[in-house]
């Protein structure tokens, strides 16, 4: 830790005055000297490489006891090859550590965001928890920050967002992603916290934005690595990519999303990086179908966050009168409603008309 007997250069202060939440009752003035992560896969693991670099204190938890004694033991984690854990980063099965933080990031996939934000509502303190998922919660067809606003009605709450492969912020990476947060003081404060030698953050208040953002990009990177492997072509990914990010814009706008917001880091950024590598689980995933993988092969160790935000996002669509035909194909395909064959034949079809 910073300051300690590892030899880190002591945490540098980050002060801010903050806007009462009208949830809840704090002080003005808050530091952001010591950051927690909730989750230590390997995002979790990244971003705790990423605040140690920008000088923080670090406390990552995770929940289970043998493996976060190796990665304290041998500071790998097998989920991020070749990446050696910052010293300055302190490993805990305890979750009642994150208690000291002044703002957690929740790094934990979207499906069980819930679970781990309940939990923290129950531990000491009054930290800010900045979700790092991207989806939408099956069932309640909710937000992240919504899933974090039920969870934990008393803490102010971020998300953070953008084109970032884990193992590329955890190498130190140029990367640079959006922090949003209703509340504009926290969203500066914790870019401040956070940036680092490689790390670039760009705040923002657009919140629904940036979540839409990264939960659609998911669904139609699946759409994307299908098409690769099929062997359909890079001219076929790119134009599937393009009228990709015509849905997510269709969508965002739907749901009051600024126009910024959805061409910026956040929406198109992502968009891109996801749908052009198998490093994206969700892409990979494709790919694997497209290939000939039934489902449950694909499917396998997965952690593709597009197979589960597919449903709620087309039926949220057709709620709103948007048309989303790339996002309702990849959602056909989970629900074994089509294969492949008939999901590309089924796109291919579709009638000509004014590009958007």
């Amino acid at each position: 830790m910073p300051g300690s007997k590892d030899g880190g250069s002591p945490a540098i202060s980050t002060i801010v005055q903050f806007q009462r939440a009208p949830d809840a009752t704090r002080s003005d003035v808050r530091p952001i000297d010591v950051i927690g992560v909730a989750g230590a896969g390997a995002w979790g693991v990244a971003l705790a490489n990423a605040a140690a670099a920008a000088g923080r204190e670090v406390i990552l938890w995770g929940r289970n006891d043998a493996g976060i004694r190796a990665i304290a033991t041998t500071r790998r984690s097998d989920r991020l090859p070749g990446v050696d854990l910052a010293l300055a980063v302190e490993t805990t099965s305890d979750l009642a550590r994150l208690g000291r933080c002044d703002a957690i990031l929740v790094a934990t996939p979207a499906q069980s965001s819930r679970e781990i934000a309940m939990r923290l509502a129950t531990t000491p303190g009054s930290a800010p928890l900045v979700t790092c998922a991207k989806g939408i919660e099956r069932g309640t067809r909710a937000f992240m920050t919504e899933v974090l606003a039920e969870a934990a009605p008393d803490r102010l709450r971020a998300i953070l967002s953008g084109p970032s492969f884990a193992a590329d912020v955890a190498a130190g990476l140029p990367t640079a992603v959006t922090l949003a947060s209703t509340d504009e003081a926290l969203a500066r404060a914790l870019c401040d916290a956070l940036r680092g030698p490689t790390l670039r953050l760009y705040h923002s208040t657009d919140v629904r934005g940036v979540e839409i953002g990264g939960a659609a990009k998911n669904v139609l990177a699946i759409a994307c690595g299908v098409t690769a492997g099929r062997g359909l072509g890079a001219s076929a990914i790119a134009a599937l990519t393009a009228r990709g990010f015509a849905e997510l814009r269709r969508f965002g706008e739907a749901f009051g999303a600024r126009g910024a917001t959805l061409m910026g880091l956040s929406g198109l950024g992502d968009l891109v990086l996801t749908c052009s590598s198998p490093q994206s689980r969700n892409f990979a995933f494709g790919l694997a179908l497209g290939r000939g993988a039934s489902l449950a092969e694909a499917g396998r160790d997965s952690l593709a966050e597009g197979r589960f935000t597919a449903l709620a996002l087309t039926e949220l669509a057709r709620e709103r009168g948007v048309e989303m035909p790339i996002a309702d194909c990849v959602q056909g395909l989970i629900e074994g409603s089509l294969d492949v064959k008939a999901a590309v034949s089924a796109l291919l079809a579709r009638p000509q008309r004014g590009e958007e």
